[in-house]
C-alpha cells in the first residue's frame, strides 16, 4: 500500500491548508530479464572406476578412483582422476581436473595430419590417419580420447602394456605431438627462402 502524509503549506493569503502528497517507499527495482545460462559444449566418458584400499592403524579405509576423459570434438581433449568416497563425486573431481588438463589437437578434416606413435610409461600408441568414411578403429581407452577430440577416421594400435592410464595418457601424447600439413612440409624441406632485392646505389659523377 502506498503511504500517505500531509505536508501543511502556508498560501498567500496567510491561509494555511493541507496538501497530500505520495510517497512510494518501494525501493526501485531494475527489470530482469531471463536468465542466461553458459552452455557447456564438453562431452564426458568414464574410463575406469575401481575402488582403492588405504590400510592404517584404525583399519581399512575405502575409496573410490574414476578416470574420466572431457572432449568437445572440435579438438580439444583432456584427461582428470579423481577419488572420493562416493563414486558420483569421485567421477565429478575427475572432470574438473580433466577440464583443467585441455591439449590442442591439430586436425585435417575428419583424420590427423600425419602418423606418429605416442609414449607414456610402458604405454605406447600408434596412431595414423584413414580416408574419410573409414571411421575410428580404435579400442579401450584410445578410442575415448580420439572420439572425444573430434577425430572420426583414424588408425590406432597399442604397441606396449594395456594399462588405461598409460594407454590414455599414450594416446594424448601422440595427439599433442601433431603438426599441421604447413608446418610438417617446413620442417621436412626446410621454411621457403625469401629473396631481398639488394639496395639500388647512385653512382656519383
Amino acid at each position: 500500500m502506498e503511504n500517505k502524509t500531509e505536508v501543511v503549506v502556508e498560501n498567500a493569503n496567510n491561509q494555511t491548508q493541507p496538501e497530500r502528497r505520495k510517497f512510494d517507499r518501494k525501493p526501485n527495482r531494475r527489470p530482469q530479464g531471463p536468465k542466461q545460462f553458459q552452455k557447456d559444449d564438453f562431452e564426458e566418458k568414464v574410463v575406469t572406476i575401481r575402488r582403492v584400499t588405504k590400510v592404517t592403524k584404525g583399519g581399512r579405509h575405502f575409496r573410490f578412483a574414476a578416470v574420466v576423459v572431457v572432449g568437445d570434438k572440435k579438438g580439444q581433449v583432456g584427461l582428470g582422476t579423481g577419488k572420493a568416497n562416493e563414486v558420483p563425486e569421485a567421477i565429478k573431481k575427475a572432470v574438473k581436473e580433466a577440464k583443467k588438463n585441455l591439449i590442442r589437437v591439430s586436425l585435417r578434416g575428419t583424420t590427423v595430419p600425419h602418423e606418429v606413435i605416442g609414449h607414456f610409461g610402458a604405454g605406447q600408441v600408434l596412431i595414423k590417419p584413414a580416408k574419410p568414411g573409414t571411421g575410428v578403429i580404435a579400442g579401450g581407452p584410445a578410442r575415448a580420447v580420439i572420439e572425444l577430440a573430434g577425430i572420426s577416421d583414424v588408425y590406432a594400435k597399442s604397441l606396449g602394456r594395456n594399462n588405461p592410464i598409460n594407454m590414455i595418457r599414450a594416446t594424448i601424447d601422440g595427439l599433442s605431438s601433431m603438426h599441421t600439413a604447413k608446418k610438417v612440409r617446413d620442417l621436412r624441406f626446410g621454411k621457403p627462402v625469401v629473396k631481398t632485392e639488394k639496395p639500388k646505389v647512385e653512382e656519383t659523377k
